[in-house]
């Protein structure tokens, strides 16, 4: 039985509203590193709902969100402005259609470990152009917000996996681990990589947070049945929330690891 207290609701557009948008410095960033003030093609792979893709809709010529999900496209496309410079797509990241050698800047964010390792780098290597750069960043979970209550958060995480395990119930999808840029050196497929640590500040009240929290993997298994608040102690962070955060829009602090290869 799927627990009552929670509340569901469109999963697409609760992601959108909860996650964070990409520090817009990355922008910078990158096109320094791309020798491209202006790129004249930028392309997000799992784009999601487009919060990591609207950063360059002032700053590139052209730029393409590429999502699987059709629900999560159909909120990116909601967004978009009539002149947009930005166009969502259809598509999986070892499988773009796009031409070769024709793209200045690739980014994934939150997304790389979701995606075939081998054949996703691959791809990403051949639509870059010669001294392209590829990014794939990642936010620490969950933003730094109140010591007491990222306390609440590793005990309910350490159950979820706990309570996994012991009934060998399997997530809606494994994914790979996060050793990006050990990947890009040894695929071979890019003339110089680097790691480094971007940080960024958004506000947001209790509920953000709880939403935050729910667009990841425990809402699979919360809205399966397959756990329940009670067990997982998720009613114990929904309350820690309410009681650090409140209604009021509080600072939260991502830090983001961004894995960059250069083509």
């Amino acid at each position: 039985m799927t627990d009552s207290s929670v509340v569901w609701v469109d999963e697409a557009s609760r992601y959108d509203q909860a996650r964070p948008t990409a520090p817009s410095v990355l922008v910078d960033l990158l096109t320094q590193l791309s020798h491209t003030p202006r790129p004249a093609l930028v392309v997000d792979l799992g784009c999601g709902t487009g919060r990591s893709t609207i950063i360059w809709a002032e700053h590139a010529d052209q730029v393409i969100g590429i999502e699987p999900s059709a629900d999560m496209r159909n909120v990116a496309i909601s967004t978009l402005e009539a002149d947009s410079r930005i166009r969502y797509q259809a598509g999986v990241a070892n499988q773009t259609g796009l031409d070769a050698s024709t793209v200045d800047i690739v980014t994934c964010a939150q997304a790389l470990h979701w995606m075939e390792p081998s054949s996703t780098l691959a791809e990403i290597a051949r639509i870059l152009r010669p001294g392209g750069v590829f990014a794939a960043y990642d936010y620490h979970w969950p933003p730094t917000i109140h010591w007491e209550l990222d306390q609440v958060f590793q005990a309910v995480d350490q159950r979820f996996e706990h309570l996994i395990q012991s009934r060998a119930t399997p997530t809606a999808h494994p994914g790979w681990d996060k050793q990006h840029r050990q990947r890009m050196q040894a695929s071979g497929l890019f003339q110089h990589t680097l790691e480094l640590t971007l940080h960024h500040c958004e506000y947001g009240d209790a509920q953000r947070f709880i939403d935050l929290i729910l667009s990841s993997g425990y809402n699979y298994h919360l809205k399966n049945g397959t756990l329940t608040e009670q067990e997982l102690g998720f009613d114990q962070l929904k309350q820690a929330a309410h009681d650090l955060i409140g209604t009021q829009p509080i600072a939260w602090y991502f830090s983001y690891q961004v894995c960059i290869g250069i083509r």
